[in-house]
């Protein structure tokens, strides 16, 4: 019995171990695409950190990285960190790096593209509260990595991109060259200051300028001290829309695709120079506008509020730039006599410094603001939703839209915008609109960089962040809660204008703002929301041209509007003449 039990234990072995013979030796895992990314010394002596980006085009009609851009259109890119790479060492960028549309260089299909490397560098700052972050500063560019002083790129090449066992190397050689700041014009001058306050947060010097138009007359009346407008944008690199020749006749049309219109540059000079005709004619008030430059290292902007992670840019502007600017242009220097105006983002600066800075400005004209109730912050909600990207079902889920046309029709996703700017910059650190705003509403992590309102890669939405945001940032919140002390300092104050098919769905949060405006007597708000039909982004209030004209007279479509809120709400012996010549 016991030699029977032994002798099938034996055949059994035998058995396992043919089976084991049968089967194919274990292969090599497929090899993939990889590229080895060095910098030449003759670009940096120096060891750099940053950003390093590879960018795989199909369309050589330009370099790829002026052609990167969400959705259907986007170019292939991945991105990773460097820290103190040295001159001519390699590193290699291969299929474990995060990519945008594809997530892996594995993915990417096998064939002939236009390949170009960027790095985008960053400095060392030591904050005030002794926090070490790495973070791009600004060289005058309006924080646009493709284009930004200093950054290192090659030149493009066409490459074939396969599986290989040798990575392909790529040597930035080349430099983005400084930028030449504009000269002082008749009527425009530029003004730069150190910000103490600035200065005091970031641990290093840091600047607000701003570009100045001044009155016809100005030298002629220096009687005349001047109401103070504020135009709040984007990055302006020197004074938009305001133009003292007319158009170039030798200017080659460049067609306006968004809009279908053919010489749209011609029509921007044309615009910029009835402007110049306007503000130098008898019919205009005489004033002072400015557009503010406060790029930071996160953003071509700081969206003009004091922030955890960006620093105190509302009151730096407030209490340090503009009455420098009104003591040096001899601007009347009160609360009644400043206004504010801007779209998109300078939509949502206009309005919310008119709200947290109520006693400083005298009234708000506000275009397709960026969200102003963050319930419908784009197309998520972000105190309610558990996704950013996604609605989710039992058994489905459906991609949130990030971009849409009057039509409805949708050509970018939430998860293509933040995926993409991922790339580009993990904490916060892309400079695109996203990251901007984490960088602006969310405190600041105990690493020193904003904490994510989602997780980037999945769309999870961290709802402890989302409720430090609203109350703190989500203005039609902040309304509601301190109306009792708000309502009598904005009466007459608040505008607002926004197309109904904004591309962004901005209008949709300007619905929820109108619901407690309109329904509030205690006391009334007593100012105006306008919506445009079928109107995209940005419409600002004009109910008779086309958005691409209206667009380009945020100036003389406010002036006039301000004069009015002027002449009948100035306190009582207030300057109202001088500056009426």
């Amino acid at each position: 019995m016991a030699e029977g039990r032994w002798m099938k234990k034996f055949l059994t072995l035998l058995f396992v171990l043919s089976l084991g013979a049968c089967q194919p030796a274990e292969t090599p895992a497929p090899e993939s695409a990889a590229f080895a990314l060095s910098f030449s010394a003759a670009a940096s002596p120096e060891t750099l950190d940053g950003r390093l980006l590879l960018l795989l085009s199909k369309d050589d009609s330009s370099e790829p990285r002026f052609q990167v851009r969400p959705g259907v259109d986007a170019v292939q890119m991945f991105g990773m960190n460097v820290d103190g790479l040295a001159p001519g060492e390699a590193v290699i960028l291969d299929d474990s790096v995060f990519g945008y549309p594809h997530d892996s260089l594995a993915d990417v299909p096998p064939g002939e593209y236009f390949v170009q490397a960027v790095l985008h560098k960053y400095d060392t700052f030591t904050l005030g509260n002794g926090k070490i972050v790495k973070l791009p500063m600004d060289q005058g560019e309006g924080q646009q990595w493709e284009s930004s002083p200093g950054n290192l790129y090659s030149e493009p090449r066409m490459l074939s991109v396969t599986a290989t066992s040798l990575p392909v190397p790529i040597v930035l050689d080349q430099v983005i060259e400084s930028i030449v700041p504009p000269e002082d014009t008749e009527f425009v001058k530029h003004i730069k200051i150190k910000s103490e306050m600035l200065s005091e947060f970031w641990g290093r010097d840091m600047f607000l300028g701003a570009h100045v138009l001044l009155p016809a007359g100005f030298d002629e009346h220096p009687e005349a001290r001047y109401p103070l407008a504020v135009f709040h944008g984007h990055f302006p690199a020197d004074f938009a829309g305001f133009r003292t020749e007319p158009p170039d006749a030798n200017l080659e049309c460049v067609r306006n695709e968004r809009d279908n219109v053919s010489c749209y540059n011609r029509i921007r000079q044309q615009e910029a120079y009835d402007f110049y005709q306007q503000w130098t004619g008898p019919d205009m008030p005489r004033m002072l506008i400015i557009q503010v430059q406060h790029a930071n290292p996160y953003y071509d902007d700081s969206y003009a509020v004091n922030s955890a992670s960006m620093g105190p840019y509302g009151d730096a502007i407030t209490y340090e730039l503009i009455p420098h600017i009104e003591e040096q242009f001899r601007g009347i220097g009160a609360g009644w006599a400043r206004f504010l105006y801007g779209g998109s983002t300078g939509g949502w600066e206009a309005f919310g410094v008119q709200v947290l800075y109520p006693d400083e400005f005298n009234g708000t004209f506000a275009a397709c603001p960026d969200s102003l109730d963050f319930r419908h912050y784009s197309a998520t909600n972000i105190y309610e939703n558990q996704n950013a990207y996604r609605m989710i079902g039992a058994f489905n889920t459906v991609e949130r839209p990030a971009y849409r046309d009057y039509l409805g029709n949708i050509s970018v996703t939430m998860e293509d915008e933040n995926h993409m700017e991922l790339v580009i910059g993990d904490k916060s650190r892309s400079g695109g609109q996203w990251d901007a705003w984490e960088a602006v509403y969310s405190p600041m992590g105990a690493d020193g960089y904003p904490m994510r309102i989602w997780d980037k890669k999945t769309g999870e939405i961290d709802h402890e962040v989302a409720a430090y945001w609203k109350e703190n940032y989500d203005m039609r919140h902040i309304l509601e809660r301190d109306w009792e002390t708000l309502g009598p300092k904005l009466t007459g104050k608040l505008h607002v204008f926004v197309g109904d098919m904004d591309n962004f769905h901005l209008n949709n949060a300007v619905y929820l703002l109108e619901d407690f405006l309109e329904n509030t007597s205690d006391p009334y708000y007593d100012g105006f929301i306008d919506y445009g039909d079928r109107q995209e982004h940005c419409w600002n209030g004009d109910q008779e041209n086309p958005n691409y004209i209206s667009r380009l007279r945020y100036n003389t479509m406010y002036i006039p509007r301000i004069l009015d809120r002027l002449l009948t709400t100035a306190p009582a012996g207030a300057d109202v003449t001088s500056w009426r010549y």
